[in-house]
Order: structure tokens, then C-alpha cells, then sequence
């Protein structure tokens, strides 16, 4: 049996197949490091753009702190916070003071209003004398739940209302906390454009409803 030579341009051909292989690597650590470039401009540009919003909110202050001393809390509740954002737009985030992380939380209600303690993040103190009320919702500052599993609370802090946006571990108890603080949406309110206010998808209307003082929910 006789074994066929290979020519001068087989011989050829292979060095370069076996030269491309080698050379593929450089071409690989190439799209390695420009993918891990555009992350880089990417994260980049997000954190320049939280930083301009913040700027642009300079003018809202600081929440309150939490109050000193123990209160015995009339509820009580833990899960995450979502967000903050303009009231009755889900997507107008607040990001000044620290209010723009996402974090756990644990609310408790008491006479001052509601305490929001979040490791990890700044806590703060939503007056009671500042509350209008709350309502179950789906998404706030981007983020969106199944129906009805956030509970937003609208507060006033500065000259601008606000919502803010949590979620229970247990979501049953949203109930009792929109009896306590008194039902309120803002897309029913006429002083911020009434009906056809821009809001979460599937946001829950609270027309016709009692709706009870914050100072009442809150003693």
C-alpha cells in the first residue's frame, strides 16, 4: 500500500491552518477586552447619570431622622424598599439623600409616622403630619411586581409629594397598613391632574373610597 506524499503547497496550507489556530487567542482576548470596555462605559455613564439626577434634586432636603427613643410601634413590617419617586410618576425617580437604593427594610408605625430602617442604606422618618395616605400598586421608579404587591406611600417632604414604594414579605399585610395610613392615590387627586395622570401600569384607583387623615391612620 502506498502512503500518498503531501506537496510543498499541502505542507504549506497546514502551517497556516496551525498559525490561524495559534492566532484566533489574540483575536478572543481582543473581544474580551473591548466587551469589558463597553461594561465599563456603560456602568460609567449610569453612575454620571444618578449623579446629575441627584444634582438636579439638590433642592429637596433631607428626610428627617428617626426618632430618639423607643415607641411601642402599633405595626410593624419587613421586606424591601423599592424607591421614591414624584407622586404619580413611577418612573421620576429620587435619588437625592440616599433615597434611590434599594435596600431590605423594616417599617414600624408609630405616632411620629413611619420609620424606615435599612441596612446597608441611610434610614429615615416619613412624618406623620406628612403623610396623605397609601395604595397598592405595581411598579415604582422602574421597577414592576406582580399586581398589587407594592405598597406605595405618598408623602409630602419639601414642596414636592412623593411615593414611596415597598414590598412586604408577607404582602397580606399591605392591607392593614393602607387601613391605617388612609387610602390616597394621587391619580384621583385634581390638585396633581386627577384622572389621566401618568402612573404604574395596573395601578389601583382608590375612587369613591373614605379616606382617613394621616394623622388618624398614624395614632
Amino acid at each position: 500500500m502506498t502512503i500518498p506524499r503531501q506537496t510543498p503547497a499541502l505542507l504549506v496550507t497546514e502551517a497556516e491552518r496551525r498559525s490561524q489556530e495559534v492566532t484566533d487567542w489574540a483575536a478572543r482576548i481582543g473581544w474580551v477586552i473591548g466587551l469589558l470596555l463597553f461594561v465599563a462605559l456603560v456602568y460609567w455613564l449610569m453612575r454620571e447619570g444618578w449623579k446629575w439626577r441627584a444634582t438636579l434634586q439638590g433642592d429637596l432636603p433631607a428626610p428627617p431622622p428617626l426618632p430618639s427613643g423607643s415607641r411601642a410601634p402599633r405595626l410593624r413590617m419587613t421586606g424591601r424598599y423599592h424607591g421614591t419617586t414624584t407622586a404619580g410618576r413611577w418612573l421620576d425617580r429620587i435619588v437625592a439623600h440616599g433615597l434611590g437604593v434599594r435596600s431590605r427594610a423594616e417599617l414600624s408605625l408609630t405616632g411620629a409616622g413611619v420609620s424606615v430602617v435599612r441596612p446597608g442604606a441611610t434610614d429615615f422618618l416619613i412624618p406623620a403630619g406628612r403623610i396623605r395616605g397609601a395604595r397598592l400598586d405595581k411598579g415604582i421608579a422602574g421597577k414592576v411586581l406582580t399586581e398589587g404587591g407594592l405598597l406605595v406611600i405618598t408623602w409630602e417632604h419639601g414642596d414636592r409629594l412623593l411615593d414611596s414604594g415597598f414590598r412586604a414579605d408577607h404582602p397580606a399585610e399591605h392591607a392593614e397598613w393602607i387601613e391605617a395610613l388612609g387610602a390616597f392615590s394621587p391619580f384621583d387627586d385634581p390638585l396633581l391632574g386627577g384622572p389621566g395622570t401618568t402612573g404604574a401600569p395596573g395601578s389601583t384607583s382608590t375612587s369613591g373610597t373614605t379616606r382617613e387623615t394621616p394623622q388618624e391612620g398614624a395614632r
